[in-house]
């Protein structure tokens, strides 16, 4: 088999050629903020700290480290290549339209089966609110609505998370500013915990501390949008550019920052941080009046955040696939600079898992769920490989799209594929992650025998 069967492109992709570019600088970099706060950030670190403890803040550094290496090197690859395919671009470049076909395939059901777990949980919220009416009708409420906002021009897409982002990072700005006050004993009507809270560092042990970085791995999800909304801005290199330039630091404030400001003011075995989640329990104890009803506000824009951006990402990995002879034709159909069938499709694969988690909820939805436990793992792992061929190739064919460099090449990246390698281990070790890591597996095999075929298929004709 050849290990690339597709040639260089120029900066603007040619599967992207039809696509508009109604992205501005402000949408890209506000994506590329709010993309780092997902829901997972709000509500699922709460089981990371009870099982790790205050070393939850090691946890999310060293998961954090191994992110913002991964987005270094998607962002070397997408300055130097924008495509709306991202990754699975870059992968098919490097290796060959099975890798591409693997990697973009097996994210865009990641993404769907995502956009349908967010709407069931953004229903459950609003339901809380208005009690007695039906969830199923939430749930169709809100896919009919980013549906739509998704088959508008994608200006509007950006106007929406543009605001989402901007709500979300006033939120937790906010929070994390009450929070430091409170620790230095300024905030009225609270008391300094000093290190009261921190004294029992590892209460569960190594364990304790795998447990919380496996969770807060997979609460990273959601970085990747940038790259792929970057294809469809005014100026794609320098988007992607100053993404990925920022990432470091938004890792560090929205995440690490946070979940310090957590666990010292709150005792890391509190009820409240696993009922109510750790954001709530820290407002209670500062004494903010309604922080409970406040952070399902967030929460919820959040989810419907996710929604959007997950529905435009699915959309768009599945038009530059079938851009590049990797799926059914209808879905690369444009129309108003928008691939209308593609978001079409991505939402109807998401109501579908909607309606397994109904339906089926004992066995098929808990399959699915399995299924994309490990994806994102999957993806980085070949960003990583894709960069490590890409960068010898850039640096001898085309110096001057090394806009953007990975850090100490190519030490750096397999200190990241190590790191993979190691979370890949944890995974198997622990029985709460095994059967996903396992599942993942199959999926990704699936897949990569079926894009082989088709490759070789390819080459005959």
């Amino acid at each position: 088999m050849p290990s690339n069967t597709t040639v260089e492109r120029p900066p603007r992709a040619d599967d992207d050629a039809s696509l508009s570019r109604g992205l501005k600088q402000r949408h890209l970099s506000m994506i590329a903020l709010g993309g780092v706060i997902g829901a997972g950030l709000f509500v699922g670190s709460g089981a990371g700290i009870a099982a790790a403890g205050p070393s939850i803040v090691v946890a999310y550094t060293l998961s954090g480290l191994l992110v913002m290496l991964v987005m270094r090197m998607l962002g070397e690859m997408s300055a130097a290549h924008p495509s709306s395919g991202s990754f699975s671009a870059h992968a098919e470049r490097a290796f060959g339209p099975w890798a591409g076909f693997t990697a973009g395939w097996s994210f865009w059901v990641l993404l769907c089966t995502a956009v349908g777990l967010e709407g069931i949980g953004a229903a459950k919220i609003v339901t809380g609110w208005l009690p007695g009416t039906p969830e199923w009708a939430w749930v169709a409420l809100f896919m009919v609505v980013f549906c739509g906002t998704n088959l508008a021009a994608v200006k509007n897409f950006g106007e929406f998370e543009f605001w989402f982002a901007a709500l979300k990072v006033g939120a937790i700005t906010l929070f994390l500013v009450l929070g430091v006050l409170a620790i230095a004993g300024v905030l009225p009507g609270t008391h300094a915990p000093g290190a009261s809270n921190l004294t029992d560092f590892l209460p569960h042990g190594a364990h304790g501390l795998i447990v919380g970085l496996l969770a807060s791995v997979f609460a990273y999800g959601g970085l990747e949008t940038v790259t792929i909304a970057a294809a469809e801005s005014e100026d794609p290199v320098r988007g992607v550019a100053s993404a990925v330039r920022t990432a470091m630091w938004r890792i560090a404030l929205f995440y690490i920052g946070s979940m310090a400001v957590v666990v010292t003011l709150v005792p890391w075995d509190s009820e409240a941080v696993v009922t109510k989640g750790p954001y709530v329990a820290a407002l209670d104890r500062l004494g903010i009046p309604g922080a409970g009803q406040l952070m399902n506000v967030v929460v919820l824009v959040a989810l419907l955040s996710a929604m959007n951006a997950n529905i435009y990402g699915a959309s768009r990995i599945a038009y530059s696939l079938v851009g590049r002879g990797q799926g059914p034709r209808v879905l690369a159909k444009v129309s108003g600079g928008v691939p209308r069938v593609a978001v079409l499709g991505s939402c109807f694969f998401g109501f579908v898992c909607v309606l397994l988690s109904y339906w089926r909820p004992s066995d098929v939805f808990p399959w699915l769920l399995n299924m994309i436990g490990a994806v994102i793992l999957v993806v980085w792992f070949f960003i990583a490989v894709s960069q490590l061929r890409l960068r010898r190739r850039l640096e001898a064919e085309a110096p001057e799209r090394l806009v953007v460099r990975m850090w100490a090449f190519p030490w750096l990246t397999w200190v990241a594929l190590a790191g993979m390698a190691a979370v890949f281990v944890l995974m198997a070790r622990e029985p709460g992650t095994r059967v996903q890591l396992y599942s993942t597996g199959a999926m990704t095999l699936v897949l990569a025998a079926i894009g082989c075929a088709w490759q070789r298929t390819r080459g005959r004709s």
